[in-house]
């Protein structure tokens, strides 16, 4: 007799404030026979508040792709499994990835379970456009890659979001400052959810004063959110042979490269050529 295959769970937990956690995802919980944690000791508290009491293994980035082949396993065999990071939705910049991956490639159910999620809770609390927006996770833990990173980004017209620690944040800010125009909009939320949340929107040169002159506002855990560059409609756009030629260049060379030849060779203007260069780069994306 086939053993009916078992399901994946992917369940949303709180983010700070444990009331955020849906009638939902705790009744999936309590009645999964594993639950797949990123650290199997913070997830115990959580479900100790909800009486839960499943057992726990461990899947975390050093062991996500040895233990997701075990885990595909026991889906096989008719177990299903919760899969939870430390906080907010798995698989936004925490471990699980490989899991769903193999299990979707498997041809099993991967059933998602929403909820809390710090990136859409900043978003939807900024007061910036979120029509559209780019997620970028994590940035570059040295400050030379995160300038080529705001760099490639200058004029971009999208609203786009990462995360930060708080390690980092200032001097992550201090380096935006010398790419970005000061006058930039960014939103800085920390500690999203808990008692000392902090919700800030201003100009980038002001945000870089407030994080250095605030001991408080380099505590927690980060989302940052940045307004797109203004295009000015004034501008003409490029010309079709300069397009042709921008597009023969992005073959062979990065964004950056592309653009400085071609204001090189046609003498347009650099910032129509950059955002001409992410308007391809985002329709070779699609």
């Amino acid at each position: 007799m086939l053993t009916e295959l078992g399901k994946l769970y992917v369940v949303a937990t709180p983010i700070g404030n444990l009331a955020d956690m849906t009638f939902r995802a705790v009744e999936v919980l309590k009645q999964v026979d594993l639950i797949a944690a990123e650290d199997t000791r913070h997830v115990k508290m959580l479900l100790q508040h909800y009486g839960i009491s499943n057992k726990l293994v461990s899947l975390h980035q050093h062991n996500e792709d040895t233990a997701s082949a075990g885990l595909l396993e026991k889906l096989r065999t008719g177990l299903s499994i919760a899969l939870v990071s430390d906080a907010g939705t798995p698989l936004l910049s925490d471990p699980g990835m490989p899991l769903v991956k193999m299990v979707k490639d498997a041809g099993l159910d991967v059933v998602p379970i929403p909820g809390a999620c710090a990136l859409i809770a900043a978003l939807s609390a900024a007061g910036l456009p979120v029509t559209q927006f780019m997620f970028e996770g994590f940035l570059p833990r040295t400050s030379s890659a995160r300038k080529a990173f705001f760099t490639e980004r200058l004029l971009s017209p999208k609203t786009w979001v990462f995360y930060e620690s708080c390690h980092r944040i200032l001097a992550c800010l201090q380096d935006m400052a010398e790419v970005l125009p000061l006058d930039r909009e960014i939103v800085i939320a920390r500690e999203l959810t808990k008692l000392h949340e902090t919700i800030v929107k201003t100009s980038l040169g002001n945000a870089v004063k407030l994080v250095a002159d605030n001991d408080n506002m380099r505590r927690g855990e980060f989302v940052v959110i940045v307004d797109g560059a203004v295009i000015d409609k004034r501008e003409q756009a490029i010309s079709l042979e300069q397009e042709n030629l921008l597009k023969v260049l992005m073959r062979e060379c990065s964004i950056k490269t592309a653009v400085a030849l071609a204001v090189e060779i046609t003498g347009a203007k650099k910032k129509l050529l950059y955002q001409a260069a992410l308007a391809m780069q985002d329709q070779g994306d699609r």
